[in-house]
């Protein structure tokens, strides 16, 4: 991945430390240092007790030696698919926070800070919410721009609010469109969707000069966001984690102003080799728009 990233004349590249050994841990830094790169590494599995604290500061001293410069985690999936009830929600949430409250002082320790994307499970107000509790400048946010959409939250809301905890971006546009669940939410190459990608640079660099864009440029069939499903609505509960009748109207108001400019994209149907150019191109689109446009 860095090998890649650096041909395409990135700045950084986020991938995962293959194993906990520490020499070549090390010579991945001299090469990401050699580069002038940066490197992100999405975090070893968070400890499940305190009991493999051990366990996880080894893996921890590893990515400190491949000098990463934060770790992302992806730590639950699409809420209306995992969870067929409030109280698993609520559970999951839990189990969750416990082993990053565990993970923490591992976490202060080797002075790695853990950045937590918001990935279609928590609204961020839930996040915050929780990183308030938590009170660790270890601890924050990959900011996803667009994956809160799903949750019926204006995407600018969403950077707002997890703004002052971000500790990398996931940058992207994205385009929505109706169907007879609700709506669909797919990634395009910037510039074609929906997102004020210029403002939304600018208040992220306001909040960190040196804010690291990640481009997530995801080639796929578009995203089902099925909100006229009782299954949508399962894990939302008005006194535990409510979801305002306001902001789902708000929502598919911005769905319906926000036709996408041309047809979403699909893979369904493509053979590997032509699904494989049809990401490439769009990586590549993409990340010219970022260097013209947005200035990164």
């Amino acid at each position: 991945m860095v090998e890649h990233c650096h041909k395409l004349g990135l700045g950084g590249a986020q991938t995962t430390l293959e194993g906990i050994e520490l020499e070549p841990a090390r010579q991945l830094r001299r090469k990401v240092e050699g580069y002038g790169m940066q490197l992100i590494l999405n975090v070893p599995p968070l400890p499940g007790g305190e009991d493999q604290s051990f366990k996880f500061g080894v893996a921890l001293q590893a990515c400190k030696e491949a000098g990463a410069f934060c770790l992302h985690a992806e730590l639950s999936v699409r809420r209306w698919e995992q969870y067929d009830s409030l109280d698993a929600f609520r559970k999951d949430f839990q189990r969750v926070q416990n082993a990053v409250a565990i993970a923490e002082p591992v976490l202060r320790k080797y002075k790695l800070k853990l950045a937590i994307e918001n990935h279609k499970d928590w609204r961020a107000a839930e996040q915050v919410a929780w990183l308030k509790r938590l009170d660790s400048e270890w601890v924050g946010v990959c900011l996803d721009l667009a994956n809160n959409i799903a949750l019926c939250e204006d995407p600018m809301d969403t950077v707002r609010m997890l703004a002052p905890y971000t500790i990398m971006c996931h940058i992207k546009d994205v385009a929505v469109d109706s169907y007879a669940d609700g709506f669909l939410l797919s990634e395009v190459v910037m510039g074609d969707g929906m997102l004020d990608l210029k403002q939304i640079v600018q208040m992220l660099r306001q909040q960190d000069a040196n804010m690291p864009f990640y481009l997530e440029m995801v080639t796929r069939d578009p995203t089902e966001i099925p909100v006229f499903t009782d299954k949508y609505w399962a894990t939302f509960d008005n006194s535990y984690s409510p979801l305002p009748g306001r902001d789902l109207a708000r929502t598919l108001n911005l769905v319906r102003k926000n036709p996408p400019r041309k047809p979403l994209p699909r893979v369904t149907g493509l053979s590997p080799e032509a699904a494989l150019k049809f990401e490439d191109d769009n990586n590549l689109k993409c990340i010219e728009y970022a260097r013209q446009v947005l200035n990164i």
